[in-house]
């Protein structure tokens, strides 16, 4: 990233020393949002949001699952690529570095969590997820909440269905599902009437806050009230893009979250009826989700804290809904890495404008550092993102790494290269209509072999402090 100068870029962001921080997961939300461009979706609380702040068109998570992709956000920092990351990292009894909560409140802010925010609801272990003793998270959050009312239990909370319905054997439990009631029905209701609560009582407070809120659907089973299904009765949607199964050795996989659910003895990848149904079912969890969003924005608005409060709304990754044969997350390619992400101000410039410029999650937290007045730790791998706050032409440094198991990935504004543990490369091209779907590597191996060299000199520079 270009060098700017902070203290120009502070000043234009006249916020107080330490702004409130409103931080709302979703999660397996894919950018597929009205304001990013999908006309069929109805998103209006989140296009208002974006319509009022910064909307990072190419935002890439670094890893395709819950777990890993949230230990970077909530770290800064790359990590590991399985789901319990944040659980290892605190079962090694020394936790180097502070969290971002943790180091919100080491700098006086009140820090309350509710609902998914890191990988287990609530952030306990045990067998339900409800065990005290097994924090995911030591030291970050003076209330780590998940109320999971009628669900039992976090686990339950987890992959629940309408009025308490647990999932014990995915085989016995619908992959969606659409029932009449009001949003209380399923389990992102009690959570959302906890966060109100909880901003209440911060409110009262004289004392910053950081509050982390994470909303569950558009998590598999796809369920959500049948109000938000008739959103999309007859509406049209696009066709998949690049929908068969990709030639050669890539990320792909066979969707065995999915296919795990009951099905009806249907398969979307050879029923396109079926495939049409699905996605009309994931998108009315998304617009649950948004009307979720919608009622803690107003709360906010109606305890007068809009003013000096920070939002930031980020999905975990992405989803894919039948491209390249996948239907859910867990690959390396754009689909399940890009996600939408929006930090929302009055004292942003040309609001509603978004950027194009490449980012990634680990800049978040030396953002909201520099929006709260603090220093940003030196250990932290990625980059603010005030200079696209001020600009949104700004440019970034044009690169994301992402993760999965073995393999890594280099994203530019041009290409893709995946590179597996065996040597093995993936180039795509993202100007061409083929995009990736047609791996290059041997057509051009010069640019393969460059990317690759890049790759590992920012994971060689990303093993090392930074100067701040």
């Amino acid at each position: 990233m270009k060098i700017f100068c902070l203290l120009t870029l502070l000043a234009a962001f006249p916020i107080s020393a330490k702004p409130n921080i409103l931080f709302i997961c979703i999660d397996d939300l894919r950018p597929e949002l009205k304001c990013f461009g999908a006309d069929h979706i109805h998103s209006p609380h989140i296009d208002s949001l974006a319509s009022h702040g910064r909307a990072f068109t190419r935002h890439y998570v670094q890893a395709p699952t819950c777990g890993a992709s949230r230990y970077a956000l909530l770290t800064g920092t790359y990590g590991p690529t399985g789901n319990d990351a944040l659980f290892e990292r605190a079962r090694s009894k020394k936790i180097i570095h502070p969290s971002l909560p943790a180091y919100l409140r080491q700098n006086g802010y009140s820090t309350v969590s509710v609902g998914k925010v890191s990988h287990h609801p609530g952030g306990r272990g045990g067998k339900d997820w409800d065990d005290d003793s097994q924090l995911e998270m030591p030291h970050s959050w003076d209330k780590h909440l998940l109320p999971s009312d009628q669900w039992q239990h976090p686990r339950g909370w987890m992959h629940g269905l309408a009025n308490g319905e647990i999932r014990k054997k995915a085989k016995d439990m619908d992959l969606f599902q659409a029932q009449q009631g009001d949003d209380n029905a399923y389990p992102d209701g009690p959570s959302v009437d906890e966060t109100l609560k909880q901003l209440s009582l911060l409110a009262k407070l004289k004392k910053p806050f950081f509050l982390a809120t994470g909303i569950l659907r558009p998590h598999l089973p796809f369920g959500a009230p049948a109000k938000y299904l008739t959103y999309y009765k007859d509406r049209p949607f696009p066709p998949i893009r690049h929908r068969k199964k990709p030639a050669g050795k890539t990320t792909w996989h066979g969707s065995g979250e999915f296919m795990k659910y009951n099905r009806w003895g249907k398969n979307p990848i050879k029923d396109p009826a079926f495939a049409l149904e699905v996605r009309k079912h994931y998108a009315a969890c998304v617009s649950y989700a948004d009307a979720q969003v919608g009622k803690i924005i107003k709360e906010l608005e109606n305890l007068g804290l809009r003013e000096n409060t920070v939002i930031v709304l980020w999905g975990d990754h992405g989803w894919h809904l039948g491209e390249h044969n996948i239907w859910g997350k867990h690959s390396l390619f754009e689909e399940s890495l890009r996600s939408p992400l929006i930090i929302a101000h009055p004292s942003i410039k040309q609001q509603g404008v978004s950027t194009e410029s490449i980012v990634e999650s680990i800049d978040i937290f030396p953002t909201l550092c520099e929006l709260s007045g603090l220093e940003s730790p030196a250990f932290l791998e990625g980059d603010s993102l005030l200079p696209q706050l001020e600009d949104p032409s700004d440019k970034s440094d044009g690169t994301a790494i992402s993760y999965y198991k073995k393999s890594r990935t280099l994203r530019t504004p041009t290409h893709r290269l995946i590179k597996h543990s065996n040597g093995h490369l993936e180039l795509y091209d993202h100007r061409s209509p083929e995009g990736e779907s047609k791996n290059l590597a041997k057509e051009n191996p010069q640019l393969a072999q460059e990317l690759r060299k890049t790759l590992e000199e920012l994971n060689s520079l990303n093993s090392k402090p930074k100067q701040r």
